[in-house]
Protein backbone atom coordinates (compact mmCIF):
# COMPACT_ATOMS: atom_id res chain seq x y z
CA UNK A 1 0.00 0.00 0.00
CA UNK A 2 1.12 3.60 -0.80
CA UNK A 3 2.50 6.10 1.99
CA UNK A 4 1.81 9.44 1.92
CA UNK A 5 4.75 11.70 3.21
CA UNK A 6 4.32 15.07 4.35
CA UNK A 7 7.46 17.02 3.70
CA UNK A 8 8.73 19.55 6.19
CA UNK A 9 10.71 23.22 5.05
CA UNK A 10 14.00 22.00 6.35
CA UNK A 11 13.99 18.68 4.43
CA UNK A 12 13.68 20.43 1.18
CA UNK A 13 15.97 23.38 2.39
CA UNK A 14 19.25 20.14 3.02
CA UNK A 15 18.37 18.67 -0.40
CA UNK A 16 16.01 19.86 -3.13
CA UNK A 17 15.99 16.49 -4.78
CA UNK A 18 14.14 14.60 -1.36
CA UNK A 19 10.62 15.32 -2.76
CA UNK A 20 11.31 12.32 -5.25
CA UNK A 21 13.04 9.97 -2.97
CA UNK A 22 10.23 8.34 -2.09
CA UNK A 23 9.38 5.94 -5.00
CA UNK A 24 5.91 4.42 -5.48
CA UNK A 25 4.32 7.08 -2.53
CA UNK A 26 2.47 9.75 -2.49
CA UNK A 27 4.50 12.92 -1.73
CA UNK A 28 2.69 16.17 -0.23
CA UNK A 29 4.33 19.12 0.05
CA UNK A 30 1.64 22.09 2.20
CA UNK A 31 1.24 25.67 1.01
CA UNK A 32 3.25 26.56 4.41
CA UNK A 33 6.46 24.69 3.25
CA UNK A 34 6.07 26.51 -0.29
CA UNK A 35 5.76 30.24 1.46
CA UNK A 36 8.92 29.28 4.10
CA UNK A 37 10.94 28.78 1.14
CA UNK A 38 9.26 31.69 -0.78
CA UNK A 39 11.27 33.54 1.79
CA UNK A 40 15.06 32.34 1.39
CA UNK A 41 14.55 32.28 -2.35
CA UNK A 42 16.86 35.82 -2.65
CA UNK A 43 19.75 34.64 -0.37
CA UNK A 44 22.85 34.51 -2.14
CA UNK A 45 24.13 31.39 0.20
CA UNK A 46 23.02 27.48 0.05
CA UNK A 47 19.99 27.71 1.48
CA UNK A 48 19.23 30.53 -1.12
CA UNK A 49 20.10 28.28 -4.23
CA UNK A 50 18.64 25.17 -2.90
CA UNK A 51 14.98 27.44 -2.15
CA UNK A 52 15.44 28.36 -6.13
CA UNK A 53 16.01 24.84 -7.09
CA UNK A 54 12.69 23.50 -5.44
CA UNK A 55 10.69 26.22 -7.02
CA UNK A 56 12.61 25.22 -10.53
CA UNK A 57 11.89 21.52 -10.16
CA UNK A 58 8.07 22.38 -8.67
CA UNK A 59 7.34 24.66 -11.79
CA UNK A 60 8.96 21.74 -14.17
CA UNK A 61 5.98 19.45 -12.58
CA UNK A 62 3.41 22.24 -12.87
CA UNK A 63 3.68 21.77 -16.58
CA UNK A 64 3.12 18.17 -16.44
CA UNK A 65 0.12 18.28 -14.80
CA UNK A 66 -2.15 20.08 -11.40
CA UNK A 67 -0.07 20.25 -8.34
CA UNK A 68 -3.72 20.67 -6.48
CA UNK A 69 -4.33 17.51 -7.69
CA UNK A 70 -1.04 16.01 -7.34
CA UNK A 71 1.74 14.96 -10.53
CA UNK A 72 2.76 11.48 -11.44
CA UNK A 73 6.38 11.21 -11.28
CA UNK A 74 9.25 8.60 -12.96
CA UNK A 75 9.24 6.65 -9.74
CA UNK A 76 5.98 5.74 -9.40
CA UNK A 77 4.69 8.12 -6.91
CA UNK A 78 3.36 11.49 -6.89
CA UNK A 79 3.71 15.20 -6.13
CA UNK A 80 1.45 17.22 -4.72
CA UNK A 81 0.94 20.79 -3.35
CA UNK A 82 -1.92 21.17 -0.72
CA UNK A 83 -3.58 23.97 0.00
CA UNK A 84 -7.08 23.86 2.39
CA UNK A 85 -8.83 25.88 4.33
CA UNK A 86 -9.94 22.83 6.76
CA UNK A 87 -5.82 22.30 7.78
CA UNK A 88 -5.69 25.92 10.46
CA UNK A 89 -8.96 24.48 11.78
CA UNK A 90 -7.47 20.66 12.45
CA UNK A 91 -4.15 22.18 13.62
CA UNK A 92 -6.17 24.20 16.43
CA UNK A 93 -8.10 21.59 17.61
CA UNK A 94 -4.80 20.41 19.06
CA UNK A 95 -2.51 22.74 18.64
CA UNK A 96 -1.83 26.72 18.34
CA UNK A 97 -2.08 27.02 14.81
CA UNK A 98 -0.22 30.33 14.23
CA UNK A 99 3.02 28.40 13.68
CA UNK A 100 4.77 27.18 10.83
CA UNK A 101 5.59 23.90 12.11
CA UNK A 102 2.47 23.14 13.70
CA UNK A 103 0.59 24.31 10.31
CA UNK A 104 2.36 21.73 9.08
CA UNK A 105 1.70 18.47 10.99
CA UNK A 106 -1.86 19.79 11.01
CA UNK A 107 -1.70 19.24 7.06
CA UNK A 108 -0.66 15.62 8.18
CA UNK A 109 -3.61 15.50 10.53
CA UNK A 110 -6.32 16.70 8.21
CA UNK A 111 -4.45 13.57 5.40
CA UNK A 112 -4.81 11.06 7.93
CA UNK A 113 -8.55 12.30 8.85
CA UNK A 114 -9.56 12.38 5.27
CA UNK A 115 -7.84 9.23 4.58
CA UNK A 116 -8.00 6.73 7.18
CA UNK A 117 -6.86 3.90 5.39
CA UNK A 118 -3.67 5.39 4.13
CA UNK A 119 -0.51 5.55 6.37
CA UNK A 120 0.67 8.83 6.73
CA UNK A 121 4.43 9.96 7.61
CA UNK A 122 5.58 13.47 8.18
CA UNK A 123 9.58 13.95 7.72
CA UNK A 124 11.29 16.29 9.19
CA UNK A 125 15.33 16.88 10.08
CA UNK A 126 13.64 19.32 13.06
CA UNK A 127 13.42 16.85 15.88
CA UNK A 128 11.31 19.06 17.82
CA UNK A 129 8.86 18.70 15.28
CA UNK A 130 9.17 14.87 14.95
CA UNK A 131 8.48 14.92 18.74
CA UNK A 132 5.13 17.12 18.48
CA UNK A 133 4.12 14.63 16.18
CA UNK A 134 4.44 11.85 17.89
CA UNK A 135 2.12 13.75 21.05
CA UNK A 136 -0.60 14.55 18.57
CA UNK A 137 -0.29 10.53 17.28
CA UNK A 138 1.11 11.11 13.93
CA UNK A 139 3.69 9.07 12.50
CA UNK A 140 7.39 11.05 11.67
CA UNK A 141 10.76 10.30 10.67
CA UNK A 142 14.29 12.17 10.30
CA UNK A 143 15.12 12.18 6.22
CA UNK A 144 17.90 10.00 6.58
CA UNK A 145 18.86 8.79 2.79
CA UNK A 146 22.10 10.10 3.61
CA UNK A 147 22.84 8.22 6.45
CA UNK A 148 25.78 6.34 7.45
CA UNK A 149 26.60 4.31 10.33
CA UNK A 150 29.05 6.23 11.92
CA UNK A 151 30.01 3.78 14.78
CA UNK A 152 31.50 1.70 11.81
CA UNK A 153 33.12 4.12 10.02
CA UNK A 154 35.70 3.24 7.39
CA UNK A 155 39.31 4.34 9.28
CA UNK A 156 41.51 3.53 6.39
CA UNK A 157 43.96 0.91 8.22
CA UNK A 158 43.97 -2.37 9.74
CA UNK A 159 45.93 -4.39 12.75
CA UNK A 160 47.99 -7.86 11.69
CA UNK A 161 49.23 -9.29 14.39
CA UNK A 162 51.87 -11.92 12.32
CA UNK A 163 55.47 -11.88 13.43
CA UNK A 164 55.69 -14.44 10.42
CA UNK A 165 54.31 -11.81 7.49
CA UNK A 166 56.64 -8.89 8.89
CA UNK A 167 59.86 -11.32 8.41
CA UNK A 168 58.40 -12.09 4.83
CA UNK A 169 58.41 -8.22 4.11
CA UNK A 170 61.42 -7.48 5.20
CA UNK A 171 62.90 -10.79 2.86
CA UNK A 172 60.44 -9.58 -0.29
CA UNK A 173 59.29 -6.16 0.40
CA UNK A 174 56.22 -6.96 -0.25
CA UNK A 175 53.63 -9.19 0.98
CA UNK A 176 50.51 -10.92 -0.59
CA UNK A 177 46.90 -9.60 0.84
CA UNK A 178 46.43 -11.30 3.93
CA UNK A 179 42.81 -10.16 4.16
CA UNK A 180 39.60 -11.04 2.46
CA UNK A 181 38.66 -7.51 1.45
CA UNK A 182 41.05 -4.74 1.56
CA UNK A 183 39.86 -1.44 0.06
CA UNK A 184 41.98 0.77 -2.37
CA UNK A 185 45.37 2.57 -0.65
CA UNK A 186 44.09 0.66 2.92
CA UNK A 187 46.83 0.21 4.98
CA UNK A 188 47.93 -2.90 7.89
CA UNK A 189 49.73 -1.91 10.86
CA UNK A 190 51.63 -5.20 11.02
CA UNK A 191 52.88 -5.41 14.06
CA UNK A 192 54.05 -8.69 16.45
CA UNK A 193 51.50 -7.37 19.42
CA UNK A 194 48.98 -5.06 18.90
CA UNK A 195 49.86 -2.63 21.36
CA UNK A 196 53.80 -2.68 20.17
CA UNK A 197 53.37 0.17 17.48
CA UNK A 198 57.10 1.63 17.98
CA UNK A 199 57.74 -2.33 16.66
CA UNK A 200 54.90 -1.67 14.15
CA UNK A 201 55.59 -2.36 10.08
CA UNK A 202 53.46 0.18 7.98
CA UNK A 203 51.98 -1.13 4.61
CA UNK A 204 50.08 0.17 1.86
CA UNK A 205 47.84 -2.05 -0.26
CA UNK A 206 47.56 -2.11 -3.62
CA UNK A 207 44.51 -3.30 -5.72
CA UNK A 208 46.59 -4.00 -8.95
CA UNK A 209 48.65 -6.13 -7.37
CA UNK A 210 46.60 -7.05 -4.71
CA UNK A 211 49.47 -6.96 -2.32
CA UNK A 212 51.20 -5.19 0.66
CA UNK A 213 54.16 -2.67 0.32
CA UNK A 214 56.19 -0.34 2.34
CA UNK A 215 55.33 2.91 2.23
CA UNK A 216 56.57 4.63 -1.01
CA UNK A 217 56.13 8.70 -0.53
CA UNK A 218 56.38 9.34 3.18
CA UNK A 219 59.67 8.24 5.49
CA UNK A 220 59.98 9.99 8.50
CA UNK A 221 61.20 13.19 6.72
CA UNK A 222 60.44 16.59 8.34
CA UNK A 223 58.09 18.38 6.24
CA UNK A 224 57.83 22.04 6.98
CA UNK A 225 59.44 21.53 9.70
CA UNK A 226 57.65 18.74 11.24
CA UNK A 227 57.47 15.19 11.16
CA UNK A 228 54.65 12.51 12.02
CA UNK A 229 54.49 11.53 15.63
CA UNK A 230 52.40 8.10 15.55
CA UNK A 231 51.26 5.79 13.23
CA UNK A 232 47.75 7.30 11.60
CA UNK A 233 50.10 10.52 11.03
CA UNK A 234 52.64 8.51 8.69
CA UNK A 235 50.04 7.00 7.08
CA UNK A 236 48.07 10.36 6.39
CA UNK A 237 51.31 11.84 5.15
CA UNK A 238 52.04 9.29 2.48
CA UNK A 239 48.41 10.14 1.35
CA UNK A 240 48.99 13.34 1.26
CA UNK A 241 52.58 13.16 -0.69
CA UNK A 242 50.84 10.58 -3.11
CA UNK A 243 50.13 12.52 -6.32
CA UNK A 244 47.81 9.85 -7.49
CA UNK A 245 45.83 10.05 -4.69
CA UNK A 246 43.43 12.86 -5.26
CA UNK A 247 40.88 13.65 -2.52
CA UNK A 248 42.36 12.42 1.15
CA UNK A 249 39.83 12.82 3.89
CA UNK A 250 41.51 13.31 7.87
CA UNK A 251 38.88 12.46 10.79
CA UNK A 252 39.65 12.95 14.06
CA UNK A 253 39.15 14.36 17.45
CA UNK A 254 40.94 18.15 18.29
CA UNK A 255 44.34 17.95 18.94
CA UNK A 256 44.72 14.68 16.36
CA UNK A 257 47.24 17.05 14.27
CA UNK A 258 44.94 16.64 11.08
CA UNK A 259 45.00 20.50 9.98
CA UNK A 260 48.70 20.80 10.61
CA UNK A 261 49.68 17.80 9.00
CA UNK A 262 47.35 18.72 5.96
CA UNK A 263 49.01 22.41 5.90
CA UNK A 264 52.57 20.54 6.23
CA UNK A 265 52.36 18.52 3.22
CA UNK A 266 50.40 21.47 1.52
CA UNK A 267 53.22 23.48 1.91
CA UNK A 268 55.94 21.26 1.08
CA UNK A 269 54.43 20.55 -1.95
CA UNK A 270 53.57 23.97 -3.16
CA UNK A 271 56.74 26.40 -1.52
CA UNK A 272 59.34 23.41 -1.74
CA UNK A 273 58.99 21.00 -4.58
CA UNK A 274 56.41 23.03 -6.84
CA UNK A 275 54.18 19.78 -7.48
CA UNK A 276 51.35 22.63 -7.00
CA UNK A 277 50.88 26.01 -7.89
CA UNK A 278 49.06 27.42 -5.45
CA UNK A 279 47.77 25.79 -1.57
CA UNK A 280 44.04 27.10 -1.02
CA UNK A 281 42.90 26.95 2.34
CA UNK A 282 39.24 27.11 3.04
CA UNK A 283 36.74 26.25 5.81
CA UNK A 284 32.83 26.60 6.49
CA UNK A 285 31.58 30.27 7.50
CA UNK A 286 29.08 29.35 10.26
CA UNK A 287 26.31 29.64 9.25
CA UNK A 288 28.21 28.29 5.72
CA UNK A 289 27.27 30.39 2.47
CA UNK A 290 26.36 33.40 4.52
CA UNK A 291 27.70 36.71 3.88
CA UNK A 292 30.97 37.52 6.15
CA UNK A 293 29.19 40.82 6.63
CA UNK A 294 29.27 44.32 6.58
CA UNK A 295 32.61 44.54 8.23
CA UNK A 296 34.92 47.17 7.38
CA UNK A 297 38.14 46.03 4.81
CA UNK A 298 38.85 43.88 2.29
CA UNK A 299 37.60 39.97 2.00
CA UNK A 300 40.64 39.32 3.75
CA UNK A 301 40.22 41.03 6.57
CA UNK A 302 36.38 40.02 7.05
CA UNK A 303 37.45 36.56 6.57
CA UNK A 304 40.84 37.16 9.35
CA UNK A 305 38.14 35.74 12.62
CA UNK A 306 37.08 32.43 10.62
CA UNK A 307 40.82 31.84 9.19
CA UNK A 308 42.85 32.27 12.84
CA UNK A 309 42.93 28.70 13.26
CA UNK A 310 44.79 28.16 10.01
CA UNK A 311 46.70 31.36 10.56
CA UNK A 312 48.08 29.46 14.25
CA UNK A 313 49.03 26.10 12.17
CA UNK A 314 50.62 28.47 9.48
CA UNK A 315 52.97 30.44 11.87
CA UNK A 316 53.89 27.16 13.99
CA UNK A 317 55.06 25.57 10.99
CA UNK A 318 56.64 28.68 9.77
CA UNK A 319 58.64 29.36 12.76
CA UNK A 320 59.85 25.80 12.72
CA UNK A 321 61.12 26.05 8.94
CA UNK A 322 62.63 29.36 9.72
CA UNK A 323 64.52 28.56 12.51
CA UNK A 324 65.83 24.97 10.69
CA UNK A 325 67.09 27.20 7.91
CA UNK A 326 68.46 29.94 9.96
CA UNK A 327 70.69 27.59 11.35
CA UNK A 328 72.37 26.20 7.85
CA UNK A 329 71.86 29.35 5.68
CA UNK A 330 71.31 31.92 7.82
CA UNK A 331 68.49 34.43 6.58
CA UNK A 332 66.46 33.93 3.61
CA UNK A 333 64.82 36.02 1.77
CA UNK A 334 67.73 38.52 1.96
CA UNK A 335 67.57 40.11 5.33
CA UNK A 336 64.65 37.79 6.76
CA UNK A 337 62.86 35.15 7.00
CA UNK A 338 59.29 34.85 5.40
CA UNK A 339 56.81 35.70 7.12
CA UNK A 340 52.96 34.62 6.39
CA UNK A 341 51.85 37.88 4.72
CA UNK A 342 55.02 37.32 2.66
CA UNK A 343 53.57 33.50 1.31
CA UNK A 344 50.28 35.40 0.76
CA UNK A 345 51.69 38.17 -1.15
CA UNK A 346 53.36 36.35 -3.31
CA UNK A 347 50.75 33.75 -4.78
CA UNK A 348 51.57 30.79 -2.73
CA UNK A 349 48.85 30.37 -0.41
CA UNK A 350 44.84 31.57 -0.91
CA UNK A 351 42.76 32.12 1.64
CA UNK A 352 39.18 31.58 0.34
CA UNK A 353 35.74 31.23 1.64
CA UNK A 354 33.67 28.52 0.73
CA UNK A 355 30.63 31.34 0.18
CA UNK A 356 32.47 32.38 -2.85
CA UNK A 357 33.78 28.56 -4.35
CA UNK A 358 31.04 27.82 -6.35
CA UNK A 359 30.94 27.91 -10.09
CA UNK A 360 35.66 28.46 -9.78
CA UNK A 361 37.53 25.89 -11.47
CA UNK A 362 40.73 24.95 -9.35
CA UNK A 363 43.43 23.52 -11.61
CA UNK A 364 46.52 22.35 -10.13
CA UNK A 365 46.38 23.37 -6.96
CA UNK A 366 46.41 22.18 -3.02
CA UNK A 367 43.00 22.41 -1.54
CA UNK A 368 42.33 21.85 1.87
CA UNK A 369 38.60 22.34 3.62
CA UNK A 370 39.20 22.55 6.99
CA UNK A 371 36.26 22.14 9.17
CA UNK A 372 34.59 19.62 6.68
CA UNK A 373 31.93 18.13 9.04
CA UNK A 374 29.58 21.34 8.98
CA UNK A 375 29.01 20.84 5.00
CA UNK A 376 25.83 19.25 3.78
CA UNK A 377 26.36 15.99 1.18
CA UNK A 378 25.18 18.39 -1.29
CA UNK A 379 27.47 21.46 -0.57
CA UNK A 380 30.59 18.66 -0.49
CA UNK A 381 29.53 17.91 -4.13
CA UNK A 382 29.96 21.19 -5.31
CA UNK A 383 33.44 21.60 -3.53
CA UNK A 384 34.63 17.87 -4.90
CA UNK A 385 32.94 19.37 -8.32
CA UNK A 386 35.40 22.38 -8.34
CA UNK A 387 38.84 20.27 -8.61
CA UNK A 388 40.76 20.74 -12.20
CA UNK A 389 43.42 18.69 -13.55
CA UNK A 390 46.41 18.29 -11.61
CA UNK A 391 44.20 19.78 -8.38
CA UNK A 392 44.51 17.67 -4.97
CA UNK A 393 41.76 18.06 -1.85
CA UNK A 394 42.46 17.29 1.46
CA UNK A 395 39.16 16.86 3.70
CA UNK A 396 39.40 17.73 7.58
CA UNK A 397 37.03 17.41 10.16
CA UNK A 398 35.95 15.83 13.44
CA UNK A 399 32.16 14.84 13.18
CA UNK A 400 31.66 14.79 16.70
CA UNK A 401 32.02 19.00 16.59
CA UNK A 402 29.11 20.03 14.31
CA UNK A 403 27.62 23.12 14.54
CA UNK A 404 25.38 23.07 11.58
CA UNK A 405 21.55 22.72 12.39
CA UNK A 406 20.33 19.21 11.16
CA UNK A 407 23.73 17.92 10.66
CA UNK A 408 24.92 14.97 12.91
CA UNK A 409 28.26 12.76 12.90
CA UNK A 410 25.81 10.48 10.28
CA UNK A 411 24.56 13.01 8.03
CA UNK A 412 27.49 15.62 7.43
CA UNK A 413 28.98 15.66 4.42
CA UNK A 414 32.58 14.51 5.29
CA UNK A 415 31.43 11.31 7.00
CA UNK A 416 29.18 10.32 4.03
CA UNK A 417 32.04 11.44 1.51
CA UNK A 418 34.57 9.04 3.68
CA UNK A 419 32.14 5.98 3.61
CA UNK A 420 30.59 6.40 -0.34
CA UNK A 421 34.09 7.04 -1.92
CA UNK A 422 36.18 4.61 -0.30
CA UNK A 423 36.13 2.30 -2.78
CA UNK A 424 37.74 4.58 -5.29
CA UNK A 425 41.33 4.26 -6.42
CA UNK A 426 42.11 8.00 -6.33
CA UNK A 427 40.69 8.37 -2.55
CA UNK A 428 42.87 8.14 0.82
CA UNK A 429 41.48 8.39 4.25
CA UNK A 430 42.56 7.99 7.68
CA UNK A 431 41.11 8.53 10.82
CA UNK A 432 43.22 10.10 13.64
CA UNK A 433 43.13 8.32 17.01
CA UNK A 434 45.67 9.67 19.10
CA UNK A 435 46.50 13.12 20.38
CA UNK A 436 49.35 14.96 19.81
CA UNK A 437 48.77 18.36 21.16
CA UNK A 438 49.12 18.06 24.73
CA UNK A 439 48.22 16.33 27.45
CA UNK A 440 45.60 18.41 28.99
CA UNK A 441 43.72 18.40 25.47
CA UNK A 442 44.01 14.68 24.63
CA UNK A 443 41.89 14.27 28.33
CA UNK A 444 39.60 16.99 27.50
CA UNK A 445 39.02 14.74 24.33
CA UNK A 446 38.49 12.15 26.16
CA UNK A 447 36.17 12.67 28.63
CA UNK A 448 33.89 15.10 27.14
Amino acid sequence: MKKTYVLDTNVLIHNPQAMFSFKDNHVVIPITVIEEIDNFKKGLDEKGRNARQIGRYLDKLREQGSLQKGVAIENNGCIQVMLSRHISETAEDILINDTNDNLIIGTALYIRNTNPDTEVVLVSKDANVRIKADAVGLNSENYDTDRINFNELYTGFKVLTDPAAKQEVIKNNTLPNPFEHLLPNEFVRLCDAPEDEKASTILRYSSATNSLSPLAFYHGQELFGIAARNDEQIMAFDLLLDPAVKLVSLVGKAGTGKTLIALAAGLNQVVETNQYSRLVVSRPIFPLGKDIGFLPGTKAEKFNPWMQPIYDNMELLLSHRNEKESKHNGKIFGKKAPALTDYLDFGFIELEPLTYIRGRSLPDQYIIVDEAQNLTPHEMKTIITRAGEGTKIVLTGDPYQIDIPYLDSESNGLSVVVERLKAEELIGHITLEKGERSVLANIAAKFF
